[in-house]
């Protein structure tokens, strides 16, 4: 499997392609929200023959979900999300606009995606782990088939730091659980690609990360 990362808004959200030798793609986390990011996302699917079968959401947080109606529209697609995030998806554009951000509001027709699921693409899959904390229905999307296996996490684990809990939705201890007892129980080898900046691996972060240090 390969993957392209984009760091798309201005909140540098990182969304993230993935296709295998089929060229079918899934695109995770569409931050797009400009024509010239939209443009760069398409150009990059169809520059590289790719087709797209799938939207998934880490979480509905408006800056990862900005370009969800682009994608739905261009592609015939339905966004993947977990049912304890679709609420938050909903009120993408009106929250949006709280932050001085015009976002054209997804489809609230939607496919539920929960702990355990297989997200499947060409000859690879995906596994859904639901990571509450720093949102009700956050989830990650392990690759653990990959001879190198990677996650990618949303805003719940950063290189050198983890994910706010302050927003609504957000719980601390659920967050802490999420990480200790779900992500960082993946082989240490694990790439872990984030919601923003840049890739660490859990051997890194359970070496270097202060907010995990003594948990």
């Amino acid at each position: 499997m390969q993957i392209k990362r984009f760091y798309l808004n201005d909140l540098r959200e990182c969304t993230y392609i993935l296709w295998d030798q089929t060229n079918e793609c899934v695109i995770v986390d569409p931050g797009c929200n400009t024509d010239p990011e939209r443009d760069r996302v398409a150009k990059f699917i169809e520059g590289n023959s790719l087709k797209p079968v799938k939207l998934l959401n880490t979480h509905g947080h408006f800056d990862h979900v900005m370009g969800n109606a682009f994608i739905e529209k261009k592609w015939g697609l339905k966004t993947h999300i977990h049912p304890l995030d679709k609420p938050q998806l909903l009120r993408a554009a009106s929250y949006s606009e709280m932050f001085g951000y015009k976002v054209e509001q997804p489809s609230s027709d939607t496919v539920d995606i929960e702990e355990g699921d297989e997200i499947k693409f060409g000859e690879s899959a995906l596994r859904v782990i639901w990571t509450p904390g720093h949102t009700r229905g956050g989830v990650a999307f392990y690759a653990y088939q990959e001879k190198t296996p990677f996650v990618i996490v949303g805003d719940s684990l950063f290189a050198g730091s983890v994910g706010r809990t302050d927003l609504p939705g957000g719980d601390y201890e659920e967050l802490m659980d999420s990480l200790n007892n779900k992500i960082l129980k993946l082989p240490g080898e694990t790439i872990v690609y984030a919601g923003h900046g840049p890739q660490t691996t859990i051997s890194a972060e359970l070496a270097s990360n202060p907010f995990l240090r003594y948990e």
